[in-house]
């Protein structure tokens, strides 16, 4: 049987990173898929609000596939990045990447996400987002 391909971390600084932690897991130490999705959601919002310029909020949750389990301890990193903006939306992919097992480290894409959110104003209304400076 021949070995897996070795999966590395993206060459960039994650958007987030965490730690999964026993509350964030059921019994037997899987990660809630939800507590995944909510943190996706987070990630993906730090570079649209970045290039929004202020407020946004998620309207559309495009894709989310999950390749792979996550486990209580594992360490989570984020990777966010914009693919496309609109008049008022901007959609923002995340993949999501575990590091686990210190004695033999493993590495493993285990999510990717694309998510669309809108630009608003204080009134809560879509604004235009501003022009790419």
């Amino acid at each position: 049987m021949a070995e897996p391909a070795l999966t590395l971390l993206p060459q960039r600084e994650p958007t987030l990173r965490m730690v999964a932690m026993p509350s964030d897991s059921n019994y037997a130490g899987d990660v809630f898929g939800g507590w995944v999705m909510a943190q996706v959601d987070i990630a993906g919002s730090i570079p649209a609000l970045i290039r929004a310029r202020g407020r946004v909020v998620t309207v559309a949750v495009n894709s989310f596939v999950f390749k792979q389990p996550l486990f209580m301890g594992d360490v989570v990193s984020f990777y966010a990045e914009l693919v496309k903006v609109g008049r008022t939306s901007i959609t923002v992919k995340v993949e999501v990447y575990v590091q686990r097992d210190p004695v033999k480290p493993i590495c493993a894409k285990v999510t990717e996400a694309m998510l669309t959110y809108v630009a608003v104003g204080e009134d809560r209304r879509p604004r235009i987002v501003p022009p790419d400076e």
